[in-house]
């Protein structure tokens, strides 16, 4: 016999009391705040001995901060978020490359955010998150409850907000889009302190990401005058975006301090991979001809140390993390998650599995019990994804304490502490060194291949509904497909599958175009054709039209959408910006369609597509 009464009763009650209980775990916690600036490399400071660039806030943190000087991230920016986001190694998270349908976590995957949350915290996100534009993988499908953000890889790229250039700009807030005032890097700190205020009466953790100093370079003139001019200066305004970046550090610690929330926050500040034009260099793995790279070798997109090594600062004064101690141990990001998750008492549940460790035992005990002797950097496909992705030892990196062994152009070894440039190859000298460090990177490997699968967008999912589609998500086997306006304006002839999960089957709309709905421009092109779910359907398009829409039913499940525009002569190329709008469930409060749309309920079945 049952009582639904007491049943739904004890429901609530048992929902109720979780929720104090994750309140009460939460109440006496320290704050989290995790900074990370975008293409800013280890010699882009001047507390690291930079002669030329100013950073007195930095310098200032550096100085009352533990600082992990053998820090390592990975050498470009989506592997290393997916890192610092998850505790594991890019590869195995799906997150692996900065476009081609390879930048969003496997469904699986759980989150620094997804931690905390279910600790009792309050989550915010604010700035580039770069691990997925569509449900279900934006920030808010990953466990972040208050969020800011601009899309894809940097502000003005493809699937960022049309018209988008630093100054001004719409980005979306927890799922609307919105305009804001100011300078991008002026917006994400104003609002990370907004966030600050409204939840101090809580434990917070605050992702505070900045796309700057990330290119196109550009930055309020005042932050660029002092460095234009100087021949010794590769970029002044990529040294003027990192002044800005200081002063806002500097903001947001005195906002900590006049609030009160100083001493209880764990502040973290680091980057994610070597400086992008901190240098000019001979393509990526040289010293810097001009420029200071901290006396080492390659820069951003390379496996030498230059390219993955970066700043790593903690500093929480309750729980005795200053100033005067710098740890020379090999540290990643991968370590990021299972340590805070150790400093603020939580435990971290089976099913998260971090590849990383805590470092805890090295902020706190002077002769710890440290048993990691190495750490595995891979770059999946290398630059501009030249190679396939799934090769074994391609663009990775074992490091130890003593050794890299670099995979690049060739297999070399070198003594990282008697040559930080990494110019002498000690490979025939150390055999025994060799041998160890490619069995180090074996369990790696074994661990990793298994999950460079693609990963699916959502469409018919009522979080988000329609979908929009960006050219920078097709999934290429190499190469990246068109992710930047520079190369989408010349209506290239290439196109490429979307790999998708259909959440509910039903009857679908799917728009064609060369440029986003907010263009508000007319397709160059004769005739469209889709293939998706076993059909391919054509139409011809009418002049004038902005839009060419196909309606179709599609089942539930996985499946691949490939997009044609042939010109006059008949040659193709992809519609870079495509919606796929569920028809039967649609989301309260959806924009309405643009005019000018060719709709057709009479495209002609070809045949099946794979």
């Amino acid at each position: 016999m049952t009582f639904p009464k007491l049943q739904t009763l004890s429901l609530v009650l048992f929902a109720f009391f979780s929720i104090q209980t994750s309140f009460a775990l939460a109440a006496d916690k320290p704050n989290v705040i995790i900074v990370m600036t975008d293409d800013q490399g280890y010699g882009d400071l001047a507390c690291h001995g930079n002669p030329i660039l100013k950073t007195p806030n930095l310098d200032q943190l550096s100085a009352e901060s533990v600082r992990f000087t053998d820090f390592h991230v990975s050498p470009f920016c989506t592997p290393t978020r997916a890192a610092l986001m998850t505790g594991n190694h890019p590869g195995y998270t799906g997150a692996y490359r900065t476009s081609s349908g390879r930048t969003m976590l496997h469904r699986d995957e759980k989150t620094i955010a997804n931690l905390f949350a279910d600790n009792g915290y309050t989550t915010g996100m604010i700035g580039k998150w770069h691990l997925g534009d569509n449900a279900p993988h934006r920030p808010q499908d990953r466990g972040f409850q208050d969020v800011v953000w601009h899309r894809c890889g940097g502000i003005g790229q493809a699937s960022d907000y049309w018209g988008n250039d630093y100054f001004d700009d719409t980005y979306e807030r927890n799922g609307k889009f919105e305009q804001f005032e100011g300078y991008c890097t002026d917006v994400w700190f104003r609002e990370g302190i907004r966030f600050i205020e409204e939840h101090q009466d809580k434990p917070f953790l605050l992702y505070l990401p900045t796309n700057a100093p990330h290119g196109p370079y550009r930055v309020p003139e005042e932050w660029a005058r002092p460095y234009v001019g100087n021949k010794n200066v590769p970029n002044a305004n990529f040294y003027g975006m990192i002044a800005n970046i200081d002063h806002n550090i500097g903001l947001l610690r005195e906002r900590l301090k006049t609030l009160g929330l100083a001493d209880n926050t764990i502040l973290i500040f680091m980057t994610d991979n070597g400086t992008a034009a901190g240098g000019k260099f001979q393509g990526l793995d040289s010293e810097p001809l001009v420029g200071y790279n901290a006396g080492m070798r390659g820069k951003k997109s390379s496996v030498f140390e230059g390219g993955h090594r970066v700043p790593f600062f903690i500093h929480w004064p309750q729980g005795g993390l200053g100033g005067g101690k710098e740890i020379d141990t090999l540290a990643a990001h991968i370590d990021v998650l299972p340590t805070l998750a150790d400093l603020c008492g939580l435990s971290v549940p089976d099913d998260y599995k971090p590849d990383g460790v805590s470092l805890k035992p090295l902020l706190y005990d002077p002769t710890p019990n440290w048993t990691r002797d190495h750490h595995v950097i891979q770059y999946h496909g290398g630059a501009g994804a030249t190679s396939l992705p799934s090769k074994p030892w391609e663009y990775s990196v074992v490091l130890t304490e003593r050794w890299r062994l670099v995979n690049s152009d060739q297999q070399s070894l070198y003594d990282i502490q008697a040559d930080p440039a990494q110019k002498h190859d000690l490979s025939e000298k150390h055999p025994e060194a060799l041998v160890q460090l490619r069995d180090y990177y074996l369990p790696f490997w074994d661990k990793v291949s298994p999950r460079l699968t693609p990963v699916r967008i959502d469409v018919g999912n009522p979080t988000e509904n329609p979908t929009v589609l960006c050219s920078q998500d097709w999934y290429m086997p190499t190469g990246n497909p068109p992710w930047n306006f520079g190369t989408i304006k010349k209506l290239p002839k290439i196109t490429g599958p979307w790999m998708l999960q259909v959440q509910q089957a039903g009857r679908y709309r799917i728009t064609l175009r060369q440029l986003p709905k907010e263009a508000d421009t007319i397709v160059v092109a004769k005739s469209a054709k889709i293939e998706i779910a076993g059909n391919t359907l054509s139409e011809n398009v009418e002049a004038g039209s902005k839009g060419v829409v196909f309606d179709l039913e599609l089942p539930a499940g996985p499946t691949q959408l490939v997009t044609y525009l042939y010109d006059q002569d008949g040659n193709a190329g992809g519609a870079y910006f495509t919606e796929v709008e569920a028809l039967d469930h649609q989301v309260p409060e959806r924009q309405p369609a643009s005019q000018g749309l060719k709709h057709t309920g009479k495209a002609s079945l070809e045949g099946n597509a794979k």
